[in-house]
């Protein structure tokens, strides 16, 4: 069975710092690249960022360039995302995302999200 899930969510003050987890399972790991989604309440779903497991290359998005970093363990079959400075607008359920071709593009199977709430 195809499993991701999510771990690292919770309530920070802003400026702060969250490391989520997903750890895969269930298909070959190295063949996908992983990504982060999030989606906030009356919000557009936005991809925040993602990783080829074969060759490393990585996609932030502008709202997150310079404060988060994706990062992949492929012996623990697992990628994270390391969040600094956090921000009220950062709020959402962060999701994990596997594409065996390229960044968002099949979404081939999705975790069932993690929440992160940051504080003014």
């Amino acid at each position: 069975e195809v499993q991701l899930v999510e771990s690292g969510g919770g309530l920070v003050q802003a400026g702060g710092s969250l490391r989520l987890s997903c750890a895969a399972s269930g298909f070959t790991f190295d063949d996908y690249a992983i990504g982060w989604f999030r989606q906030a309440p009356g919000k557009e779903r936005e991809g925040v960022s993602c990783i080829s497991s074969s060759d490393g290359m990585t996609y932030y998005a502008d709202s997150v360039k310079g404060r988060f970093t994706i990062s992949s363990d492929n012996a623990k079959n697992t990628v994270y995302l390391q969040m600094n400075s956090l921000k009220p607008e950062d709020t959402a359920v962060y999701y994990c995302v596997a594409d065996r071709s390229s960044c968002f593009n099949r979404f081939d199977h999705w975790g069932p999200g993690t929440q992160v709430t940051v504080s003014s």
